[in-house]
């Protein structure tokens, strides 16, 4: 098969090692890519939102599959578009009805609490429901949870510790905040419990492979101290998780879930993450999203044994029969390496050196790289690279990681050195 891979992050990287070493890849392209990816496939300075653009590349190269990395093309609706002018193509994803779950949070609480999965109890207010917003704010306790409804670049959630922020901060929401993204804005109770992120692979017609399960660390400091990341790092198996767990969440959340959406006519051939809480022993949904997480692909994807394209495919036909997934029970980690003064304002174009040392079962997944004029990579995002490694134990796994992070080197370099040691002390 020819496959393009869209997107140029950490999560595509990972995506791009994995699908590079199934034999059914015949030739492998990303769209966009990153300074790392190329060490995979052919990169392509192509926008993943540029529909007729890659649609005529796919003809051009004869490609077979389009696997979607991040949500933006997804909720713009590629796969609705693919479907109708080139039906040939397999797409890696859910049409723009199913990507809905991501791209607003209204309809995912909506969708949720029709089928009676468990959520936070929520209410929907715009501008004109100001005043009922903030009476429904009283209503709850301390923390508020405030979320922009569509997409912002992972930045819509808030949560405020008093009543008087809670209610500045709804009214700074409806007025613009976000841009049309908070034209309405969903406030919910606050959960308290520890979470972790399920992944599952699902064909739209009932059949569906669930991923290995991983908890991310989204705070820039230690001990989860300071504003929030697009993540920090991953850990994968995650300790609670387990087959009581498990079970309770494929009964309430996954199989509705799945239900719910064909029941509805809603075309969903892909990625489903799940972002659950574990309150009290009791998995409850956070939220969805409509692809692979970032940076949990990083670690999911070394402890997936199978062929993912097989699977990936199978999927994207709608069937995926017996397709297996079969998971290894080594544990994998992944720990992010970050410009200076992320997640605020930051430098681009440091170099980045000792690449070459990476080594010892630790995998370099780029994510905010470049290569230069002269073949130097150096850095061009506020997440830079996801050190991601399999051992026997997460302690073993975590000592190679930071073994590799502390071999390469780049200005400013950062990187939280307590990923997983939650969950080493984990207790019920």
């Amino acid at each position: 098969m020819k496959i393009l891979l869209l997107g140029s992050g950490g999560r595509e990287s990972a995506l791009a090692w994995k699908i590079s070493q199934s034999p059914l890849c015949e030739k492998l392209y990303i769209a966009p890519g990153n300074g790392g990816t190329d060490q995979y496939g052919e990169n392509v300075a192509m926008s993943a939102l540029d529909f007729e653009s890659i649609e005529k590349f796919v003809a051009e190269k004869g490609v077979d599959m389009i696997v979607v990395g991040n949500e933006d093309p997804l909720v713009a609706g590629i796969q609705d578009y693919f479907a109708e002018k080139a039906g040939n193509v397999l797409v890696v994803g859910p049409s723009a009805a199913g990507a809905a779950l991501e791209g607003s949070k209204d309809f995912a609480k909506e969708f949720m609490t029709s089928l009676g999965i468990p959520t936070a109890r929520y209410r929907s207010f715009t501008a004109e429901t100001l005043a009922d917003g903030e009476a429904f704010l009283e209503t709850l306790e301390a923390p508020y949870v405030l979320k922009a409804d569509g997409l912002a670049a992972g930045k819509g959630v808030l949560i405020l510790p008093t009543i008087e922020e809670a209610k500045a901060s709804l009214r700074e929401m409806l007025g613009g905040m976000f841009g049309k993204s908070s034209a309405t804005v969903v406030i919910e109770e606050f959960l308290s419990g520890i979470e972790c992120s399920v992944f599952v692979l699902t064909d739209g017609n009932g059949g569906y492979r669930i991923l290995p399960v991983a908890k991310d660390y989204k705070r820039i400091g230690e001990g989860d101290k300071g504003p929030n990341t697009g993540g920090m790092g991953a850990v994968s198996p995650v300790v609670f998780a387990d087959e009581e767990f498990m079970a309770k969440v494929k009964s309430r959340i996954i199989e509705p879930t799945i239900r719910g959406l064909k029941e509805r006519n809603i075309t969903y051939r892909g990625f489903i993450f799940l972002g659950l809480i574990n309150v009290g022993g009791e998995p409850m949904v956070i939220e969805y999203n409509v692809r692979m997480g970032d940076p949990e692909t990083e670690a999911v994807m070394l402890r997936i044994d199978s062929d993912l394209v097989e699977a990936m495919a199978a999927a994207a036909r709608g069937n995926l029969g017996d397709t297996e997934m079969r998971i290894s029970d080594e544990p994998a980690v992944t720990v992010m390496a970050v410009s200076a003064g992320y997640p605020g304002s930051y430098e681009k174009g440091k170099l980045i050196s000792g690449l070459e040392k990476v080594g010892n079962g630790t995998i370099a997944f780029h994510a905010g790289t470049k290569k230069t004029e002269n073949g130097e990579t150096v850095t061009s995002g506020g997440r830079v690279i996801a050190f991601s490694s399999r051992g026997t134990t997460i302690e073993d796994a975590l000592g190679k990681s930071f073994a590799a992070i502390e071999a390469v080197d780049f200005e400013g370099k950062n990187y939280r050195r307590d990923i997983g040691r939650d969950l080493l002390n984990y207790t019920r």
